[in-house]
């Protein structure tokens, strides 16, 4: 699969590399160009670097490895991503990370698909550390799970194939109303790792879902 990736963070990062492991084609997107081409030459493996826009024109998939508050602007500046694939990793968390910035009657999933409504937004990746990412999907030595969840039920299988490429386990948890449920599962996590002192490796999971 081509896939860009928006942003240069720890996120953006461990997942451009551990998808371009699985021998998907993975290009980094910027705001700064200079910055998305340091990045991607640093992780190597093939990974490519480009504007919004460019990476996104050439992809089959859109991963927002970006601020929730930042999404607006950066799907703008990609050109809408009408017909894209697009993985929504984001939470919405307040300034200071003790809650979510909105909920109940929507997610920050369903928020995106309003902004890009041409584009079929998946939610997934968003209840995994940056750190699960860098032990190769696994989380205290177990295979992490992504949640994924979509309107659009050929792109949420693509999202779960693409997971389960990477070394995760991929469930599918219906429409993208239950991003819903999801984000606040990603808040307890946070709560859990940086809160109550858990660290950073451990990820949600389900016993007894296949």
């Amino acid at each position: 699969m081509n896939i860009a990736i928006f942003g240069t963070g720890n996120m953006a990062s461990g997942l451009a590399t551990l998808f371009a492991k699985a021998g998907h084609t993975i290009t980094i997107a910027s705001r700064d160009q200079d910055k998305a081409r340091t990045v991607a030459a640093e992780l190597g493996n093939n990974i490519a670097s480009g504007s919004f826009a460019d990476a996104a024109a050439a992809a089959e998939a859109v991963v927002l490895a970006v601020p929730y508050d930042a999404a607006a602007d950066v799907i703008a500046a990609a050109g809408g991503l009408a017909g894209k694939t697009v993985i929504d990793i984001t939470n919405p968390m307040t300034a200071d990370f003790s809650g979510l910035s909105l909920g109940f009657t929507t997610s920050a999933a369903e928020e995106i698909q309003k902004i890009a409504p041409a584009a079929k937004v998946v939610k997934a990746f968003n209840t995994i550390f940056a750190s699960v990412l860098q032990n190769d999907a696994k989380a205290g030595g177990q295979t992490a799970t992504v949640f994924v969840a979509g309107d659009d039920a050929e792109a949420r299988k693509s999202v779960v194939a693409l997971a389960e490429s990477a070394g995760f386990k991929g469930v599918e948890t219906g429409g993208l109303a239950s991003s819903r449920y999801l984000e606040p599962v990603a808040a307890l996590n946070i709560a859990l790792g940086y809160g109550l002192g858990y660290g950073t490796d451990i990820a949600p999971t389900w016993q007894g879902v296949a």
